[in-house]
């Protein structure tokens, strides 16, 4: 019967000296390691070259990263609590660091992904424990702040990835995208030593069994996503067996996790309305804003003709505006119901996705500006509120577990927007070809009085053509896509709305509480 009211207690905010400086410390840590998901992207013809790879094997340049990251993200919240934060974060960066640095110096492609890898591994950590941090050094009423502080380094930073790797590639070399990495490890480090605090430190026993199916799904979905495309997805055997592990190793964990004593991660923490619905639209966010990444620079390279370095320049207003609106929604989180700055975001998502659908090759690059203004503007307006209601009432003693998860739930939707995408681009590239071709004949008034040539067989008009149809079925497999990233945002509103809006502000502990509070946590 005592349990009832400390229940409704939060926990108060774990107090630091020099917080500002500790959050600049984490926010540099997060900022640094979340570039490095795309940093490399625009680098990788010049490492293929430099390190005698081909183009189908350099890819693993990136899929070892990501693969890497999946499986090692889980463990956040359990290795945190057994070394206790602090070090952890600081063996973290440490390690990224000096992966990034054997990155920058590598001869050859196997050494490459053993660096990268290595790279995942430490890197998957820092995010969601960065977040940890942020929401026990912060009372509840400046989470909303934290969190804003927080999403400017996770959804800005992407952003400004291909930029930034473009210029350091163009200007300087491929090898620069992971040395600047130095520096700014060695700053973050520095400041953590200094700044961070000491945790309590649980023994938690490590549950193999499921730890392994989780990183056996995880793993083997990251890898289908992935190599679907290059192995035709579904007529080839691997994706059959990697679907098939991902199945497996998802339906035993989660089984394992409801029927053992001490599971890998405690799945009561999805019974939290907010926590379980924030998941989900996180999913969704994941697919939108990293789709949109991933479909922009070939857009505007391979059809639009644009270079790499003024490709990546077009891209950067979006991380300014989504910049800006982190920095009016965290001066808006406590005033403003968190739903409506929510809706708010979709809104510009969707209103800049539906400008996104008229795209055209005759077009300068203002409309790809000013779309992506639009968008970033209002990631910022889904981003934060999401990231202060998905963690407003779960418990403490959970906050490592539900970062590490939540950061996992963000990643896939990641793979699975960007593979989603790409095998919608392939296949409506064929079908529109198909369409516009046929509309091309011998019988055709406009062939006749335009292109006669063409009736006459002549090769050189023949090509011509088939250019030209192909370049407009691509520009029409792009809006297919952005019309289906528009439905996807349109989707998440029902799931907002699901939401359950802030509370009232607590009153104030009295000392009995403050007794439960303390009589619990010792319990624990």
């Amino acid at each position: 019967m005592a349990k009832a009211p400390v229940q409704a207690v939060s926990a108060p905010a774990l107090v630091v000296k020099h917080k500002g400086l500790l959050t600049g410390a984490l926010m540099l840590a997060t900022i640094m390691q979340v570039l490095d998901t795309t940093i490399a992207n625009v680098a990788l013809p010049h490492m293929a070259a430099s390190l005698g790879a081909a183009q189908n094997e350099i890819t693993w340049v990136l899929t070892s990263y990501i693969v890497a990251a999946a499986i090692a993200t889980p463990l956040t919240g359990w290795v945190s609590d057994r070394v206790g934060q602090k070090r952890l974060f600081l063996i973290a960066v440490i390690g990224f660091t000096v992966a990034s640095a054997l990155c920058g110096i590598a001869s050859s492609l196997p050494e490459m992904v053993l660096f990268r890898i290595m790279q995942g591994i430490f890197g998957a950590v820092i995010a969601p424990l960065a977040q940890t941090v942020l929401l026990n050094i912060n009372p509840k009423e400046r989470i909303g702040q934290a969190m804003a502080v927080y999403g400017m380094g996770i959804m800005v930073a992407p952003i400004i990835g291909p930029t930034l790797g473009g210029w350091l590639t163009e200007s300087f070399d491929w090898r620069w995208v992971f040395l600047i990495n130095l520096p700014v490890g060695g700053m973050a480090v520095a400041m953590l030593v200094a700044f961070m605090p000491e945790t309590e430190i649980r023994q938690r026993r490590f549950d193999f069994f499921g730890f392994g199916m989780l990183a056996l799904g995880v793993g083997a979905l990251q890898l289908m996503l992935d190599r679907g495309a290059d192995n035709a997805w579904f007529t080839a055997t691997e994706t059959w067996i990697e679907l098939g592990l991902v199945i497996t190793g998802l339906w035993v964990f989660v089984v394992h996790c409801l029927t053992a004593e001490n599971p890998f991660i405690d799945l009561r923490l999805f019974k939290d309305r907010n926590f379980a619905l924030g998941s989900a639209l996180m999913f969704i966010v994941g697919i939108t804003l990293f789709s949109g990444l991933a479909l922009l620079p070939p857009l505007l390279q391979s059809l639009m003709g644009y270079p790499v370095l003024l490709s990546s320049v077009i891209m950067a207003p979006r991380g300014v505006a989504t910049l800006l609106s982190m920095v009016v929604v965290g001066r808006l989180i406590g005033r403003v119901d968190a739903r409506i700055l929510m809706l708010f975001g979709i809104a510009c998502m969707a209103y800049s996705l539906y400008g996104m659908t008229s795209f055209n090759l005759q077009m300068d690059y203002w409309p790809v500006i000013i779309t992506g203004c639009i968008q970033g503007f209002g990631m910022g307006f889904l981003f934060v509120p999401l990231q202060t209601l998905a963690f407003a009432t779960i418990a403490p003693r959970f906050r490592a577990d539900a970062t590490s998860m939540f950061a996992l739930v963000r990643n896939m939707g990641q793979g699975v927007g960007i593979s989603l995408v790409t095998a919608v681009l392939a296949n409506m590239m064929q079908v529109n070809h198909a369409e516009l071709a046929e509309r091309i004949t011998a019988t055709s008034q406009n062939v006749m009085n335009q292109m006669p040539a063409l009736l006459t067989g002549n090769p050189v008009t023949v090509s011509i053509v088939n250019s030209l149809v192909t370049q407009q079925s691509a520009m029409l497999a792009y809006l297919d896509d952005f019309w289906l990233m528009l439905l996807l945002s349109l989707g998440a509103v029902p799931l907002i709305l699901l939401l359950r809006g802030p509370k009232k502000p607590d009153k104030p502990l009295t000392e009995e509480e403050k007794a439960l509070e303390r009589a619990h946590a010792m319990a624990e």
